[in-house]
């Protein structure tokens, strides 16, 4: 089976580097302190303590695993070959829903920088893949789980 490949800006690679180098270096030590200072309690089977920095040391390593694939199979977007109005990963798109809806920004980027309540939308969401591709000005149908809507493209933002 083939990795898969993880499209991103070059500013979303350096925040994932940024968060591996954190857990490294600072995170883990603070979790193997509190197991030392657990098992200084004594009988770890009812250490609740214990269970808790075991538990977060888990994740925090899992966390590593996930963030060290994504960098190896990181694919950074390069958009020289799109034109400044054509809706790609990496871009700025505002829309207004019509024929009267507010208008909305959002920009795309690749699954793994994905981070709704900073306005930043996957690549894989429907939003996006309805849009990518079209161009200012255009209106695009877009198919949601909550129903379709149709928007005109109103910002497109490099």
């Amino acid at each position: 089976m083939a990795d898969k490949v993880y499209p991103m800006t070059q500013e979303g690679k350096e925040k994932l580097e940024n968060e591996l180098e954190q857990l490294k270096t600072v995170k883990r030590g603070e979790i193997v302190e509190r197991i030392k200072i657990a098992r200084s309690f004594g009988d770890l089977s009812e250490n609740s303590e214990y269970e808790s920095a075991k538990d977060e040391q888990a994740f925090v390593e899992g966390r590593i695993a996930t963030i060290e694939n994504m960098i190896r199979f990181a694919q950074i977007i390069d958009n020289d070959g799109v034109d400044e109005d054509e809706i790609s990963i990496g871009k700025t798109v505002a829309f207004t829903e019509l024929p009267d809806g507010e208008e909305e920004e959002y920009v795309i980027v690749g699954s793994a920088e994905a981070n709704p309540f900073e306005g930043k939308i996957s690549n894989e969401s429907p939003i996006a893949q309805s849009l990518i591709g079209h161009k200012l000005g255009e209106e695009v149908l877009i198919t949601t789980p909550g129903g379709d809507m149709r928007v005109k493209i109103t910002k497109v933002i490099a």
